[in-house]
């Protein structure tokens, strides 16, 4: 099963395998308070798209397609979350304060396609 979850909620049992799929590092955590989690920065959105989409709901659309033709060209690391989750639970982090509209959804998604 693959969950996400945002980075500062507290680590539960059951996220089981936990990767970090934002560009840069979230502020004011440190890498011993996230512990076990693999940071796969190539995997989130390029820093072009991450600029222009801004966290803004009304560019959720483009930002949304975009992202995903993003993706096509990196599914050598989607696959290796697939490989996880097909062991037990994995869970991908994101910084952003918005839970509907950040690019964890657009890889769940992604993920689902696959």
């Amino acid at each position: 099963m693959v969950k996400i979850k945002r980075v500062y909620e507290k680590p539960s049992e059951d996220d089981g395998r936990r990767f970090l799929v934002d560009r840069l590092w979230p502020r004011g955590l440190t890498k011993e308070e996230l512990g076990a989690v693999l940071w796969l920065k190539d995997l989130a959105p390029s820093n072009e798209l991450r600029r222009q989409f801004h966290h803004e709901p009304e560019r959720w659309e483009e930002f949304r397609k975009r992202y995903l033709e993003e993706l096509e060209g990196r599914k050598e690391l989607v696959r290796r979350i697939i490989e996880e989750a097909g062991s037990g639970n994995v869970t991908l982090l994101y910084a952003a304060k918005d839970t509907s509209h950040n690019n964890a959804v657009v890889l769940k998604e992604f993920i689902s396609y696959l």
